[in-house]
């Protein structure tokens, strides 16, 4: 290809900034609009965008060195992270000769002196163009999943790349399908021969021993769905990390389903092998892959290409007794083998949710004896002990005239906060959602968050009880469910709590059930205790059931959505 073959007559302006970057005059050693420099290096010319990568925008660009088209990458982002993993990439993919990684020259990466709108530079990095189309395109084009044979030979390219990089004490952190390119001249129905070329090194990193160690500073890069989780909490990650996002991509091919669709909402871990019948050495070398426990992966690229080789070469040999007889009964196994799959999915479903049901039954009796318990010890200590004329000594500092105008203020609260303490401990000891086993922390914000509660509330003036029983509501159990110790989600617990409870107890005023903040307004007896009781038991079995919504239904769908 010379230069006379190019098709375009104009070049493009790699200002972001430009107000008319294409076209402009080709010949032309800087832009028209903005004076950005054209002629780069004395030897690129940028053809047209190709689109934004992460950081970057990108473009193909024309060598006149080598006479041959290109791909330039122009930072974007103006952050220190953002150059920091920019000139990452520039580092590994400049030291690293493989087909396997697009190639960069030594002098690939340079920077534009621009003056507009400001003078700044613009940090570029041209490389090899790679013609074809990403593994996430070609997904596209097979909504059923990728054929077994095409997986396995883009496994074991895969594989060796990560053995060359992983040599060069290299890790690349961010495999997935779109950073994954077959060089194919079609997405639609790719060859066994089409090689795979592994791009984006923006998040690649150099490492010691068998782990990268990482710094405060260092940039934690992450792909939800893909990363293990070492890597998303930014521990130390080794090559296993690669592995990791390697087996979940290839399910993804596998399956065409997205890897979080296929989580389990209880465990995390992934149930995909009743949406694709393959070889159960591959299944289960796969599945060893994306193993929580680091320590349960494989402990290097040689061992796993070990393995796919006797996996495919098991796959080309011809059976003895090939036929189309045995074509016939492979069908029909294949055939029984779905429906026992889809047989055994629907009896998972049902399990799941009458086992969903009784943790929900339960931990509503538990945490409504606990809140009662907690309700009668927060009862005799208030109105049968000294500690309610202590706390009111104590509240006559800060809150002279509300302690004046309500003089039950600090023995109603000692009993709002213990049966917050019981409502906490009750779920805690039920352990349906999974949480930390934190009795103490849940039993003081269970505590703080009800008696707080109790006390801003009387700070509103309203004619409506509903409307203070609601604001109770939105303060009280928000903060306990931020004390229970949850694994994840925690801020989506709290809001479905308080918006779950709250719009529980709108939907029972307006069926007509008086409900409201209870009150005391002279010295209790003892038989006064059950309006209490029956208060508290009522609010621990609505947030029970809110965050058994949110455990079960809300944060499994957020996990498919991508928020890990």
């Amino acid at each position: 290809m010379v230069l006379t073959q190019i098709t375009q007559s104009a070049v493009h302006c790699i200002n972001p900034h430009c107000q008319r970057p294409y076209p402009q005059p080709w010949g032309n050693k800087f832009c028209n609009s903005c004076g950005a420099p054209l002629h780069l290096l004395d030897r690129y010319f940028s053809l047209k965008p190709l689109g934004a990568g992460g950081f970057a925008q990108i473009y193909t660009i024309w060598d006149e060195k080598t006479q041959t088209e290109k791909v330039l990458k122009v930072l974007v982002e103006t952050s220190p992270k953002a150059l920091e993993l920019f000139i990452q990439e520039a580092e590994v993919l400049s030291s690293f000769r493989n087909s396997g990684v697009p190639k960069v020259d030594a002098d690939g990466y340079f920077q534009v002196n621009l003056i507009n709108p400001k003078p700044h530079q613009l940090p570029c990095l041209v490389m090899e163009k790679i013609n074809g189309y990403t593994l996430e395109e070609v997904l596209i084009n097979s909504p059923q999943g990728c054929s077994e044979d095409l997986v396995v030979g883009w496994f074991i390219q895969a594989v060796l790349i990560l053995q060359e990089l992983h040599k060069r004490q290299i890790i690349h952190r961010d495999i997935k399908p779109s950073n994954l390119m077959l060089r194919t001249s079609t997405p639609v129905s790719p060859a066994k021969s089409d090689q795979l070329v592994l791009i984006d090194f923006g998040g690649a990193k150099q490492f010691s021993g068998s782990v990268l160690r990482t710094q405060p500073t260092s940039t934690r890069l992450y792909s939800a769905g893909y990363s293990p989780q070492e890597q998303i909490r930014g521990g130390n990650i080794g090559p296993s990390a690669d592995f990791y996002a390697l087996g979940r991509t290839m399910i993804q091919l596998l399956t065409a389903k997205y890897p979080s669709e296929l989580e389990d909402s209880l465990t995390g871990k992934l149930r995909w092998r009743n949406y694709r019948t393959i070889k159960p050495d591959l299944a289960d070398l796969i599945d060893e892959m994306v193993e929580d426990d680091v320590r349960l992966r494989p402990a290097n690229a040689a061992i796993i290409h070990k393995r796919l080789l006797s996996i495919a070469s098991s796959s080309s040999q011809p059976g003895l007794f090939s036929s189309p007889g045995k074509s016939v009964v492979q069908s029909i196994t294949e055939f029984t083998q779905a429906i026992s799959n889809t047989t055994l999915l629907i009896i998972q479903g049902i399990y799941k949710f009458l086992s969903a049901c009784l943790a929900t039954v339960w931990v509503m009796i538990l945490t409504s004896i606990c809140a009662g318990i907690g309700t009668i010890i927060g009862f005799v200590l208030a109105y049968h002990t000294s500690l309610g004329d202590r706390w009111l000594e104590l509240l006559t500092y800060p809150l002279p005239t509300l302690v004046q105008k309500q003089p039950y203020i600090a023995a109603e609260s000692i009993v709002y906060g213990f049966a917050g303490l019981g409502t906490g401990w009750g779920l805690t000891l039920s352990g349906c959602f999974g949480q930390k086993r934190r009795f103490l922390i849940t039993a003081l914000m269970g505590l703080i968050g009800y008696s707080l509660g109790w006390i801003a509330c009387q700070f509103i003036t309203t004619p409506n009880p509903a409307e203070s029983l609601v604001t109770w509501i939105l303060i009280s159990l928000p903060l306990l469910t931020l004390g229970l110790g949850l694994r994840s989600h925690q801020i989506a617990y709290a809001v479905i709590a308080g918006l779950g409870s709250a719009n529980l107890i709108a939907i029972f005023v307006r069926l007509g059930l008086g409900l409201n903040l209870f009150h005391f307004s002279s010295q209790p007896q003892g038989l006064d205790v059950f309006s209490p009781i029956g208060f508290f038991s009522l609010v621990s079995i609505l947030i029970s059931f809110s965050l058994s919504i949110s455990h079960y239904l809300i944060v499994p769908c957020l996990r498919w959505l991508g928020w890990r």
